[in-house]
C-alpha cells in the first residue's frame, strides 16, 4: 500500500485550501465570531458546486465518485479553516436528504454525546430522523461560538453513519492541529524576548516538536484508516486525532503565552471546536472499546506463523 497521496489528491487538497482561504479566511472567521452567520448559505452552496458533499457520491447519481481517501483530505482542509457548519453531516446525507449533495440543504445529525445536536436553528433537516423537518429543541450553551447546541428528544438514528462520521471528524481535528502547528512556529519566530526569537529557546522547542508529532503520527493514522476503513483503525485514528487537535491547541497557547488567552488571538478558537469534535460521532471512552474489543478479538486468531 501507498498512503502518500497522489498528484491528483494534492491537486484535490491545494483547491479546497485556495477556495476556503479565498472565501473563509480570518476576516469571514472573526465576522463570524462576533455575531455574524454561523453557516453562510452562500459558501455552503459553493462548497456543493466545487462537490464538497458529493465527493463519494456515484457518478451516476450526480456525484463526484471519490472515495474515502480523498474525502479526508478535503475535510482536513476544512478544519484548517475552522470553517463551521455540520460539514460531517451533510457530506454523509448527499444523496439521501434532497439538496445535500448540491449544499442547498443544510443537514446535521445528532451525532454528539448526550442528546445533543449542533446547528439545529440552521438545519433544514437532521440526518436519521424519523420524520421530515427539523425537531424542536432546548438551547444549550456552547463552549465553542460557532457551535451552537440543542438538545433533542428524538436526534435521529446515526449508527449507520458512524464510522465514516468519526473518520471525517478526526480529519477535520488533524486539520486543527497543523494548523495550530503552524501558527505556534511562526509566533516563535516573530516573537522576541532577550534579543532573540522565542523560538530559540528549548521550552518553546520541545512544544513545537510535540506538537508536530502528535499531528503527523494522528494524520498517518486517519490517512491509512481512510484506505483500509476499519472499523478498529478509525477507532485509533480518532483518538490520536482528538489528543493531537486538544493538545495541540493548548501548547500553542503556551507558546503564545498572555496573548494566547485573549479573545483577539484565535488560538481559543481551535481549542473550543477541538473539544466539541472529541464528542462527535464517537467519544474517546467509546472508541477505546471498540478499539478494546478488536484487539481481544483478534488476540484469538492465528497468526501467519502459526501452525494449524
Amino acid at each position: 500500500m501507498h498512503f502518500q497521496p497522489t498528484e491528483d489528491q494534492e491537486a484535490l487538497r491545494a483547491g479546497v485550501r485556495a477556495l476556503l482561504a479565498g472565501r473563509y479566511g480570518r476576516a469571514e472567521l472573526r465576522a463570524a465570531v462576533d455575531g455574524g452567520p454561523v453557516v453562510d448559505r452562500a459558501l455552503w452552496r459553493e462548497l456543493g458546486t466545487a462537490g464538497f458533499f458529493a465527493l463519494r457520491l456515484p457518478e451516476s447519481a450526480g456525484g463526484v465518485g471519490l472515495g474515502l481517501a480523498e474525502a479526508v483530505l478535503v475535510f482536513e482542509e476544512a478544519g484548517r479553516a475552522l470553517l463551521p457548519g455540520p460539514l460531517v453531516a451533510t457530506h454523509l446525507a448527499a444523496g439521501v436528504v434532497p439538496g445535500a449533495a448540491e449544499g442547498t440543504a443544510v443537514v446535521t445529525a445528532g451525532d454528539l454525546d448526550g442528546g445533543l445536536v449542533a446547528y439545529l436553528a440552521e438545519a433544514d433537516a437532521v440526518l436519521g430522523a424519523a420524520g421530515p423537518g427539523v425537531p424542536a429543541g432546548e438551547p444549550v450553551r456552547s463552549v465553542d461560538p460557532l457551535t451552537p447546541l440543542h438538545r433533542v428528544a428524538a436526534p435521529g438514528e446515526v449508527a449507520p453513519y458512524r464510522t465514516a462520521g468519526a473518520l471525517l471528524t478526526a480529519a477535520l481535528q488533524v486539520g486543527s492541529a497543523l494548523r495550530t502547528l503552524e501558527l505556534a512556529v511562526r509566533h516563535a519566530g516573530e516573537r522576541e524576548q532577550f534579543g532573540q526569537p522565542i523560538g530559540a529557546f528549548q521550552a518553546v522547542k520541545h512544544l513545537c516538536a510535540g506538537m508536530l508529532v502528535r499531528a503527523e503520527v494522528a494524520r498517518t493514522a486517519v490517512y491509512a484508516a481512510a484506505v483500509t476503513e476499519d472499523a478498529g483503525e478509525v477507532a485509533a485514528a480518532g483518538l490520536l486525532a482528538d489528543e493531537a487537535a486538544v493538545q495541540g491547541a493548548r501548547d500553542c497557547l503556551q507558546v503564545y503565552g498572555g496573548m494566547g488567552f485573549t479573545w483577539e488571538a484565535d488560538v481559543h478558537l481551535h481549542l473550543k471546536r477541538a473539544w466539541v469534535r472529541a464528542r462527535q460521532w464517537r467519544t474517546a471512552a467509546q472508541a477505546e472499546e471498540l478499539l478494546a474489543a478488536e484487539l481481544l478479538a483478534g488476540a484469538g486468531r492465528p497468526g501467519p506463523g502459526d501452525a494449524p
